[in-house]
């Protein structure tokens, strides 16, 4: 009698253990589908911030809810004829807005009149190359690079529509020395 207990309270742990298994992988591929995706990076348009394969999660979730802010990194689907892939840039101008780029230097004219974009997480003496002047539409936003010199950006391509944005970027999960959440400081407007 108590052999057959044991065999059934065996039986009973394998079933749980089995269960377990199946609870969390079902967790994980929901979390992996519709919340965080990961990213690799490929290239050097966001160096020094961002190196070639630095792995990356990006939030899927959070433009669901609100717009995309200046200064956020993201990932988006990029179309060039038949060539389509997923590129990481940072946001620059939002809709409605007029971005200007002279001088070396990016300006952005809204509301409260044409300002200086300072970007803290540039390095000192970085350049925005080229002579733009482009008005945002609804739904639309410009991205740069932060490795402005070899960056293939919205310089190059134009606007990027909200639908083609995958996400933000909101950790670095390697190299393990810079693991964490990803705050660069956020630019900001000047007179």
């Amino acid at each position: 009698m108590q052999d057959l207990q044991k065999k059934q309270e065996k039986k009973e742990e394998i079933v749980d253990f089995f269960k377990t298994i199946i609870i969390a992988a079902a967790v994980m591929l929901f979390i992996r589908v519709f919340i965080v995706q990961p990213f690799v990076v490929k290239g050097s348009s966001m160096e020094p911030n961002f190196y070639e394969k630095d792995y990356l999660m990006v939030d899927e979730v959070s433009y669901r809810f609100h717009s995309p802010n200046r200064g956020d990194i993201i990932v988006f689907k990029y179309q060039d004829g038949n060539k389509s892939e997923y590129l990481i840039k940072r946001i620059i101008g939002l809709p409605g807005e007029t971005v200007v780029i002279k001088d070396g230097k990016v300006y952005i004219k809204n509301s409260s009149g044409q300002l200086l974009l300072s970007e803290p997480y540039l390095p000192l003496g970085r350049e925005t190359k080229g002579e733009i002047t482009e008005e945002i539409k609804a739904n639309d936003y410009f991205v740069l690079g932060d490795n402005r010199e070899v960056s293939l950006d919205s310089r190059y391509f134009g606007q990027i529509s909200k639908d083609k944005i995958v996400g933000k970027v909101l950790l670095r999960g390697f190299p393990f020395n810079k693991f964490g959440l990803i705050e660069m400081g956020k630019p900001e407007l000047k007179k």
